[in-house]
C-alpha cells in the first residue's frame, strides 16, 4: 500500500484517491485481500492483517516467521517498567516508564519440502491469496508453491484470536503435495523474541529516524524464565518481567490429521519450545496441523499458577473441538455487526474501509476487560502500548452507542486508576485527581511535561466519557457506586487549579495548561480545556444532587468515602458559570488561548512537503512561537460542546483554524470532517473523512507499521454518524440534522440508546428511523420530536442537507488584517533545519 500520489492502479472515489493499490488489494465489502505478495511494505501489511480481541493480539507476520519487518504478539497491559532518566531532573517529573512487552511468539509454523524452506520472498508462487474476513474474524492464506525441484505444493493456513475465549488463539496449517512423494517437515514453535531479536539473533527491519511515536527498545533482558516443559502434544513456557514483576505463561497444543506416515520430535528450552513433525508425504494426501495457543498474564500471580490456567483453557478447547471455536467466532461477529455496522450504498471501496476500521475497534477493545484501550490496540508497539485521552473522546463514544458493555469496561478502568491519579494530583499540588496523560499501570509515563502532563484536560475527557455513557445507557447504578467518584474528584481538581480574577465581574481562569493541540503548550485559558472543565464542573454538581435525591444511601456513602464538604458543590456551580471563555471580538472568533493571536501565523501552504510532519523536522520551541496546530483544538470543542456555540461562531472558528491545522495528528481529520459538514463545507468534509478512513489502509502517515491508529478508527465512526448522519446527544436528547454527501445514495447506521436499538437510514430526501429492539424512544429531527416504536419505521422528509459551501477556507484571508492592538497579522515559514546563512 502507498501513501504517495495515486498511480493508475490506485483506486479513486470520484475525485478522491483511496490510496490503495486495487490490483493487489481489491475492493470487497467484507474482506481485506492481498492478491499477491510484496515484501516492500511488510510493516504495513503486518499491521493491516493483525488479529486480536482486545486482550491478545498477533501481528500479521508470515506463518514461516520470515521475512518480517517487526514481529509482534502483544497482551494488553502486560508491560515492563524502567527508570526515566531526565537530562535535568525537576520535582514531579515522571520517574518510571512503562512499555508493552513483545511476548513469546507462538505464530511460527515453518514449512520445509524436500529440505527446502518455504520463504515467500524467493518462492515461486503460482497463486497467492491472503484474506482477513471481517465477518468470521479469521485470517486465511492460500497459496500454490512450486518448489525448486518442480513439485507443486498447496499450502493453506488460518489464524484466529478468539472473541469468545479471551485467552485463546487457533492456528491451522494444511499442506498437500500435488506431484511427487517428498519429505515434508513442519517446525511449530514458541519463541521468546527478546528485544525484537529473531531465532538467528539478528534484528528485524524496523528502524530509521528517531520518532517519538514509536515504542522504546529494551537494552536488558525483560522476560526471566520461570518454567518450561513439554511432551509430544503440549509445550509450556513461563516468565516474569524483570522490573514490573508481571508474570506470563503460554502453552500450545498440537493435533495432526493425515494419512501420511510421520514422526514427532519435541524440544523445550527456556526461550524456545518446538514441535517438529516429519512427514513422508504422498501426492493428494493432505497434512493438517491444528495449533491451539493460550496466554495468561497477571500482576501478582506466579507463572506456575498461570500455567494451570493455560492448561484449563486448552483442555476445554480440546474437549469442545476447534470447529466450535470458529463457529463461536462467527456467531460473536454476527451479533457485533448486527448492532454496529455502518453501510454506504454504492461505494465498495468505502464500505470495505469502514468495516476494516470498525473491525479494528473490536480487536482493540472487546476483551480488554480490566485494561484500557491503547493507542495501537494490540497490533503494534507504537506509543509503547500506552493509554491516552483519545480513548475517551474518540473510541468510547462508538462503544457507548453500539456495545455498551465494552464502554462500561473502558470507563470503569479509569475508576480503578483513581488512587494513582490522586497521588499524581498531590505531586502537582492539586486537590482531587489528575489522570496521567499516557500510562499503562496508572502512573504518569510522559517524560515531556509541556505536551504531556500539562494536558490537564484529560480529567474532563474522562468525565465526559463517564457522563455520556450513563446518559446514553441509563446505567445509574454505575454512576452511583463508581462513576460519581470520578466526577467529584476531577471537579475538585478544576476548582483547585483555577482561580478567580475580578475585572468588572468575577471570572474563573485556568492557567499553565496544554490543550489537545501539542504544537501550542503551557498556555493560559486554553479554550478547549476551559469549555470541557466547565462541563466537568457542572456535570459533577448535577450528579451529586441527583445521587442525593435518587440514591440517598449511595450518596451518604460517597460523602463519607470522599469526605465531600458542604459548599463544594456550590463552588463548582459558581466556577462553571464564571469560566473564562476567550473571545476576540475584533476577529470574531474564539482564540485557542488568551495569547494565541499574539503569535505570527505559520505559512503552511509554503512549507515544503519534506518538512512534514513538523514535529520530526523542527524543534518544539520553533513550533511553539507560531499559530500552527498539530490537531483540532477549538474545533474539537465546537463538536463536543456544540450546544454552547452558535452556528455563526462555529463557522467563523472553523474558517480561522482549518487553514493553520497541519493534520500531523491522525486525531484531527475526523473532527475537522464533522465540523466542516455541520457548517457547510461538504466537499472538504468528505475529503477529511477519506483521509481518516484510509490513514492505515493507505499508510498516509507512513507509520502504520507501528500499529493501527485506533482513535482514528473510532473517529471514522464519529465522522459517519455525527458528521454525515448529523447525530447529536446533548443532555440525553438524541437529535439528527444530516449532511449526506452528494455522491452517496444512502448512509445507514445503528444506535443503541437506553436499551433501544435504532436503525437510521439517511437519503437525500428523507431520514428513516426503525426500532430494531427495545422500547419506544423519542428523538428529534431538525427540531421536530419523533416518537419511535417497533410498530413501524418512521420517515421524516428532509429539505436539503444543510448549508453548502464549496471549496475550503482561504488560508490567506487573515494575512494583513489587524489584531485588536493594531498590529498586522503576517505568515511565514521558519528557516529550514540545517540552513546556514
Amino acid at each position: 500500500m502507498t501513501g504517495e500520489a495515486p498511480s493508475p492502479s490506485v483506486g479513486t472515489l470520484g475525485d478522491l484517491p483511496d490510496h490503495v493499490d486495487r490490483n493487489r488489494f481489491p475492493a470487497d465489502p467484507w474482506r481485506l485481500t492481498e492478491a499477491f505478495f510484496d515484501e516492500e511494505d511488510l510493516g504495513t501489511t503486518e499491521t493491516l492483517f493483525a488479529v486480536g480481541n482486545g486482550y491478545l493480539g498477533m501481528r500479521g507476520n508470515l506463518t514461516e516467521g520470515r521475512p518480517s519487518h517487526s514481529h509482534g504478539t502483544f497482551i494488553n497491559g502486560f508491560h515492563e517498567t524502567w527508570p526515566i532518566r531526565h537530562a535535568e531532573e525537576a520535582f514531579g517529573f515522571a520517574q518510571v516508564g512503562q512499555t508493552i512487552v513483545n511476548v513469546p511468539d507462538a505464530k511460527i509454523m515453518r514449512l520445509y519440502v524436500d529440505d527446502e524452506p518455504m520463504l515467500l520472498s524467493v518462492a515461486d508462487l503460482i497463486s497467492y491469496d491472503r484474506t482477513l474476513d471481517f465477518a468470521d474474524g479469521v485470517l486465511t492464506r492460500d497459496l500454490l508453491w512450486r518448489t525448486p525441484a518442480g513439485n507443486r505444493v498447496h499450502v493453506r493456513s488460518r489464524r484466529m484470536v478468539s472473541f469468545t475465549q479471551r485467552h485463546l488463539a487457533v492456528l491451522t496449517l494444511e499442506v498437500t503435495v500435488l506431484d511427487n512423494p517428498v519429505p515434508v517437515v513442519v517446525s511449530s514453535q514458541i519463541l521468546n523474541r527478546q528485544d525484537g531479536l529473531d531465532e538467528f539473533r539478528s534484528r528485524t527491519a524496523a528502524g530509521g529516524m528517531v520518532d517519538p511515536r514509536r515504542g522504546e527498545q529494551f537494552e536488558q533482558r525483560v522476560l526471566q524464565p520461570m518454567t518450561h516443559w513439554g511432551d509430544d502434544d503440549r509445550v509450556v513456557l513461563g516468565y516474569r518481567c524483570t522490573n514490573s514483576r508481571m508474570a506470563l505463561a503460554v502453552a500450545a497444543d498440537h493435533t495432526v490429521e493425515t494419512d501420511n506416515d510421520y514422526e514427532t520430535l519435541t524440544e523445550v528450552e527456556s526461550d524456545q519450545a518446538k514441535h517438529v513433525f516429519r512427514f513422508r508425504a504422498k501426492p493428494g494426501k493432505k497434512i493438517r496441523i491444528t495449533k491451539t495457543i493460550s496466554y495468561h498474564t497477571s500482576r501478582n500471580v506466579p507463572a506456575v499458577e498461570l500455567v494451570n490456567r493455560c492448561r484449563r483453557t486448552l483442555d476445554r478447547v480440546r474437549e469442545e473441538g476447534t470447529d466450535k471455536q470458529f463457529a463461536d467466532q462467527r456467531a460473536w461477529l454476527d451479533a457485533y455487526w448486527e448492532r454496529s455496522d455502518v453501510e454506504v450504498e454504492g461505494h465498495p471501496e468505502v464500505q470495505q474501509a469502514i468495516r476494516w476500521n470498525l473491525f479494528q475497534l473490536a480487536q482493540a477493545a472487546a476483551r480488554a476487560e480490566g485494561n484500557g484501550i491503547s493507542a495501537k490496540g494490540v497490533t503494534g508497539s507504537g506509543y509503547s502500548g500506552h493509554y491516552f485521552w483519545d480513548t475517551e473522546i474518540y473510541v468510547v463514544p462508538y462503544f457507548i452507542y453500539t456495545s455498551p458493555l465494552f464502554a462500561r469496561n473502558a470507563v470503569r478502568f479509569r475508576y480503578t486508576m483513581l488512587p494513582a491519579a490522586k497521588r499524581r494530583a498531590q505531586e502537582l499540588t492539586q486537590h482531587g485527581v489528575l489522570f496521567p496523560w499516557r500510562t499503562i499501570n496508572g502512573e504518569e509515563a510522559s517524560a515531556y511535561y509541556a505536551a504531556g502532563t500539562a494536558q490537564y484536560h484529560i480529567d474532563a475527557d474522562v468525565s465526559y466519557a463517564v457522563s455520556k455513557y450513563v446518559q446514553a445507557t441509563g446505567d445509574e447504578e454505575f454512576m452511583a457506586r463508581e462513576g460519581v467518584d470520578i466526577l467529584v474528584q476531577t471537579a475538585r481538581m478544576w476548582a483547585d487549579l483555577g482561580f478567580w480574577r475580578g475585572n468588572g465581574e468575577d471570572s474563573f481562569h485556568i492557567h499553565g495548561v496544554t490543550g489537545p493541540d501539542e504544537y501550542t503548550t503551557v498556555v493560559n485559558d486554553n479554550l478547549y480545556t476551559n469549555v470541557m472543565a466547565r462541563f466537568n464542573l457542572r456535570r459533577a454538581a448535577e450528579a451529586v444532587r441527583h445521587l442525593e435525591a435518587s440514591w440517598p444511601q449511595e450518596h451518604a456513602r460517597m460523602v463519607a468515602r470522599l469526605d465531600l464538604r458542604g459548599g463544594e458543590v456550590a463552588e463548582w456551580d459558581r466556577a462553571a458559570e464564571a469560566m473564562a471563555i476567550p473571545f476576540d471580538a475584533n476577529l470574531g472568533i474564539h482564540p485557542q488561548d488568551s495569547h494565541f493571536h499574539e503569535r505570527e501565523v505559520w505559512d503552511l501552504p509554503s512549507t515544503p512537503a519534506d518538512k512534514r510532519p513538523l514535529l520530526l523536522h523542527y524543534h518544539p520551541l520553533v513550533i511553539y512561537r507560531f499559530q500552527v496546530l498539530k490537531q483540532a483544538d477549538v474545533v474539537l470543542a465546537l463538536f463536543l460542546q456544540g450546544e454552547h456555540f452558535s452556528a455563526e461562531e462555529k463557522r467563523a472558528d472553523f474558517e480561522y483554524y482549518d487553514p493553520i491545522t497541519t493534520g500531523d495528528s491522525t486525531l484531527s481529520g475526523v473532527v475537522q470532517s464533522i465540523v466542516a459538514a455541520e457548517v457547510g463545507y461538504h466537499e472538504l468534509a468528505l475529503r477529511y473523512f477519506h483521509d481518516a478512513l484510509f490513514v492505515d489502509l493507505g499508510d498516509l502517515h507512513h507509520n502504520t507499521s507501528d500499529g493501527v491508529h485506533v482513535a482514528s478508527a473510532g473517529g471514522v465512526w464519529s465522522a459517519l454518524v455525527h458528521g454525515f448522519g448529523g447525530m447529536r446527544d446533548y443532555e440525553g436528547k438524541v437529535s439528527f440534522d444530516p449532511r449526506l454527501p452528494v455522491s452517496w445514495p444512502s448512509l445507514t447506521f445503528r444506535l443503541t440508546v437506553r436499551g433501544t436499538r435504532v436503525r437510521v437510514q439517511v437519503r437525500a430526501e428523507a431520514i428513516e428511523l426503525t426500532v430494531e429492539t427495545g422500547p419506544a424512544l423519542v428523538v428529534s429531527v431538525r427540531g421536530q420530536d419523533v416518537m419511535l416504536s417497533r410498530a413501524e419505521p418512521v420517515t421524516v422528509p428532509l429539505d436539503g442537507q444543510g448549508p453548502q459551501i464549496s471549496g475550503e477556507p482561504d488560508a490567506t484571508a487573515l494575512r494583513g488584517t489587524l489584531r485588536a492592538d493594531g498590529t498586522v497579522i503576517t505568515a511565514s515559514v521558519p528557516h529550514h533545519s540545517g540552513l546556514n546563512r
